[in-house]
């Protein structure tokens, strides 16, 4: 019998509040731990940053996404995209269930801004076959967005079974809102908030959300319910809101 899936997906923002004052890594591995989520996609995450790690006291001295992953999920995996002099940062997957392979795709539209496609291959009890997972961080403009979509779409058709359970979530910075339509269209993808709530989630800024930029897309899945994580204490974690979703297999 397929168990239920929870999955999350948050930009955390490199660790740092809101304009970067304050480190919230502490809380934010607190927070995420109350989720529960079986499956966490995150963009942003911080691999290594020495001038953080001199400024702020109790900087973790492991990466973030094994800090964040913390006992709970067992297995992670980490795209480095972002690489600077003092550290790099990327995306990263959190699962509780173990992950066969992953892959780091370089999907950057330009020199000046470095993207990439973190692809996992995780083993989910009752699943006939291994679950996609795909966490995206896309670009600020719409030209490098729409040749993004097409690596991405390239990569699923080449490397995904076309019965293969596929989730993929992230930071899509599609501001208006053209994605839903070309992923539904060429990959048979659904929007978790489009199904529920009949639109995208808004989720930036996360004081007061207008844009809705982060999304979770799922084939081979029924949604049971999405949700925005809004409130005092997730707003001041980053400047993005994070998205929760309850899933089941498809029959």
């Amino acid at each position: 019998m397929s168990l239920p899936l929870h999955v999350a997906s948050y930009n955390i923002h490199k660790g740092l509040s809101f304009f970067n004052r304050r480190m919230v890594v502490q809380e934010l591995r607190e927070r995420l731990a109350s989720l529960n989520a079986d499956i966490i996609f995150l963009q942003e995450v911080l691999g290594a940053h020495e001038h953080h790690a001199s400024r702020f006291v109790g900087w973790p001295d492991i990466p973030q996404y094994e800090y964040l992953a913390d006992q709970i999920w067992t297995d992670f995996a980490y795209g480095k995209n972002s690489v600077y002099d003092h550290g790099h940062h990327g995306n990263a997957i959190l699962s509780r269930y173990p992950i066969l392979r992953w892959d780091n795709v370089d999907i950057s539209s330009h020199a000046f801004e470095s993207r990439g496609l973190l692809h996992c291959e995780i083993v989910m009890p009752g699943l006939g076959q291994p679950l996609h997972a795909i966490c995206l961080h896309l670009a600020l403009t719409e030209s490098g967005r729409v040749r993004q979509f097409r690596a991405v779409s390239q990569r699923i058709h080449e490397m995904v079974p076309d019965d293969a359970p596929l989730i993929i979530a992230g930071d899509f910075n599609d501001w208006r809102q053209r994605s839903a339509r070309y992923l539904a269209r060429e990959l048979n993808l659904k929007e978790v908030f489009e199904v529920t709530h009949g639109r995208f989630a808004l989720s930036f800024p996360a004081a007061m959300p207008l844009f809705a930029l982060d999304r979770i897309y799922v084939r081979g899945f029924e949604v049971d319910s999405a949700h925005v994580l809004h409130g005092a204490v997730w707003r001041k974690l980053s400047d993005h809101a994070a998205l929760s979703a309850q899933l089941r297999p498809a029959a």
